[in-house]
């Protein structure tokens, strides 16, 4: 029986809030531990997402498939995974999760609640990054979805950890994460004005994985199964 529209909604707060708290939570954590060196704050911050990642899918996936971005989101609908309608509930929830995670994060470290990011992360290198990261994360959802649906937490969290690594961007790859990470002055943020370009490239990957695994492989569920 499908859980109720409510439950999920909250289930998508939730678990995107605690999803934005560990990424900007670490980043803070490792940038104030790592005495200047970036790439020892950067594995911190990657670790700690892709294991988040992982328990956060398996706990609230049973309930509302564990989106928490809303480039999945809507991709799921497209294919009819979700109904149209929902969506809205969806998107609102993962958003509103992703702001409260960074003022979680910045509460618990002493920083102001919101401020907007002065990281610059510009230019066509960054957006293809951006693309590229968010092709590749549909591709695994889609891909082992079709197989092995128990694996997607674990492979879309290997994933997540090795992007941080092989994209230019660290692999943002979700639209709230962008939105909420513009108010985080912090390792994780990225400026306001850099902020557009980056969900439109993430849109643009999720589309055009989505597309091509369709035609890849014509037996794929339409639901994206997590």
């Amino acid at each position: 029986m499908q859980v109720a529209l409510a439950k999920r909604a909250v289930s998508e707060a939730i678990g995107t809030a605690l999803l934005l708290a560990t990424v900007v939570g670490s980043g803070i954590m490792g940038e104030r531990l790592c005495g200047g060196n970036v790439a020892i704050a950067l594995l911190a911050n990657t670790l700690a997402t892709g294991a988040a990642l992982v328990a956060l899918i398996l706990t609230f996936g049973p309930i509302s498939g564990a989106h928490f971005n809303p480039a999945v989101t809507l991709v799921d609908a497209w294919q009819g995974g979700l109904a149209w309608r929902e969506v809205p509930a969806y998107l609102a929830a993962q958003v509103i999760g992703a702001f409260a995670g960074v003022a979680t994060a910045h509460t618990m470290f002493g920083e102001a609640i919101f401020s907007a990011s002065r990281h610059a992360r510009s230019g066509p290198a960054q957006l293809f990054s951006e693309f590229v990261a968010t092709f590749g994360l549909l591709a695994v959802i889609w891909g082992v979805a079709r197989r092995r649906a128990e694996a997607v937490p674990y492979a879309v969290g290997a994933y997540i950890v090795a992007a941080y690594w092989f994209t230019s961007s660290t692999s943002f790859a979700n639209p709230a994460v962008t939105l909420a990470r513009a108010a985080s002055d912090t390792f994780a943020g990225i400026r306001p004005a850099d902020a557009p370009g980056f969900i439109a490239a993430q849109l643009l990957g999720a589309v055009v994985a989505t597309a091509l695994f369709r035609w890849l492989v014509p037996a794929l569920p339409r639901a994206e199964t997590r």
